[in-house]
């Protein structure tokens, strides 16, 4: 209350995501902040995707106080901040369909096997030209690659001024810089606890949109929006803690990994295909996870080699971490951080032994190489994503019979509505054709 006052801050956004990651919010006055911070402020869930049905329709909004920001591109004067909220119900129970206190749920259950989760990802988004009434294109501002710099990258200001901001806001920037595909960007901030790094991730995609309409451009984290290019990822690191110490670190043992951290690797690959269903989560996901454009489609782990699904950094000590490189920016992170931490908790309490790393580069392998090998790959397409997932208790588990069962729903009517659709590639190959 008395940073509202201290700041001239006139309006509060009480923010929250529906099961798909879709940021929506709910404005209020300064007035009426104290009845908020109560918990007191109540919303129609039933108009939020995968939230309740109309006859159940009242949640209320608890804000987490630590997640209080001011928008900077806002004017001072009558400023506008920010709270990110956890919904419930009207018995004052957390929600089962709020993502959020679904990973709160999650974190708990490692907390009580001692263990507490960091988390650091690598967001990359593309950014577009926009029409005269600003509609988004497929034009991108630029022809640079990998680390350009201006004048190649037209796009670099733009990235600056993001970064900028999102300093500005309390994040610490740890790169920034040009990717590989034309019009494609990578901001890198520093990790955190699981439940703030999700908070983060929700925020850098809102702040990365708007400071864009800024500049006239759009930013977009769809993960394939163009064909014939690298789509976009956001490889994220994970490593787990009981109390200061690195679980995953054992100086005397081979790579310096220790037991915890490579069962965490088995679970991690042995719940990998169903996983994918929620760390890459629409129709669109899977035409990046093809072989061709770096992506990591292969059920396998190395120690340096970016080709399999799972790598583990070089550095050791408190910043030995598992990098999976699968999830894109599509993903609700909430749930793909809740599904991860699972699944690399089962690997620990199973003992699910990952199989041996593999060193070299899969992309140059044969099928039959990889088959030789034992190396699967990721589903292909989200259908089988599903299909996998409905399979999965334990990732069932992680999401809860709420969410998991809206989740499902929406996925299986949007494949349908994307299967019956006619697409561009088919009428340029079989109109004239036949």
């Amino acid at each position: 209350m008395k940073k509202v006052e201290d700041q001239g801050v006139e309006f509060i956004r009480l923010q929250f995501t529906d099961i798909f990651g879709v940021l929506k919010n709910v404005a209020i006055t300064a007035d009426q902040l104290e009845k908020a911070l109560e918990g007191e402020l109540m919303f129609d869930g039933s108009s939020i995707d995968g939230f309740v049905r109309i006859e159940e329709s009242d949640m209320y909004l608890r804000p987490d106080p630590n997640t209080f920001a001011v928008f900077p591109w806002r004017p001072s004067e009558g400023a506008v901040a920010r709270l990110i909220c956890d919904v419930y119900n009207p018995d004052g129970t957390p929600f089962a369909g709020c993502p959020r206190a679904n990973l709160r749920r999650v974190l708990a259950e490692a907390a009580a096997e001692g263990y507490t989760m960091n988390v650091g990802p690598e967001c990359e988004f593309f950014l577009f030209h926009t029409t005269e009434d600003g509609r988004p294109t497929l034009n991108t501002h630029d022809q640079a690659g990998y680390f350009d710099l201006s004048p190649v990258d037209r796009g670099e200001n733009a990235r600056r001024d993001i970064a900028l901001t999102l300093e500005s806001m309390g994040y610490e920037i740890e790169a920034s810089h040009h990717e590989v595909a034309p019009g494609q960007h990578e901001i890198d901030f520093k990790y955190a606890d699981a439940l703030t790094t999700a908070d983060n991730i929700v925020t850098f995609k809102f702040v990365v949109r708007t400071i864009a309409q800024r500049h006239g451009l759009h930013a977009t984290f769809m993960p394939k929006p163009i064909f014939g290019i690298n789509g976009s990822g956001m490889h994220t690191n994970q490593s787990l803690f009981r109390g200061d110490d690195n679980a995953f670190y054992d100086p005397g043992a081979e790579l310096q990994l220790s037991r915890e951290a490579y069962l965490y690797i088995g679970g991690l690959l042995h719940h990998a295909r169903a996983m994918a269903a929620i760390t890459n989560p629409t129709v669109n996901s899977y035409k990046r996870l093809v072989p061709g454009f770096e992506a990591p489609v292969y059920l396998a782990w190395s120690v340096r080699n970016r080709s399999p699904l799972i790598r583990i950094p070089a550095k050791r000590g408190l910043s030995t971490r598992v990098e999976l490189r699968n999830p894109d920016p599509a993903c609700n992170p909430y749930l793909a951080i809740a599904v991860m931490l699972k699944a690399g908790l089962d690997g620990i309490e199973q003992g699910i032994e990952p199989p041996p790393r593999v060193d070299r580069n899969i992309y140059e392998m044969t099928e039959s190489e990889r088959e030789e090998l034992g190396i699967a790959s990721l589903p292909a397409d989200l259908a089988q994503a599903l299909e996998v997932l409905a399979e999965d208790r334990v990732l069932q588990e992680a999401l809860g019979p709420h969410i998991y069962g809206r989740f499902m729903e929406a996925k299986k009517v949007e494949w349908a509505e994307y299967r019956q659709q006619v697409h561009a590639w088919e009428l340029e190959r079989y109109l004239t054709k036949f």
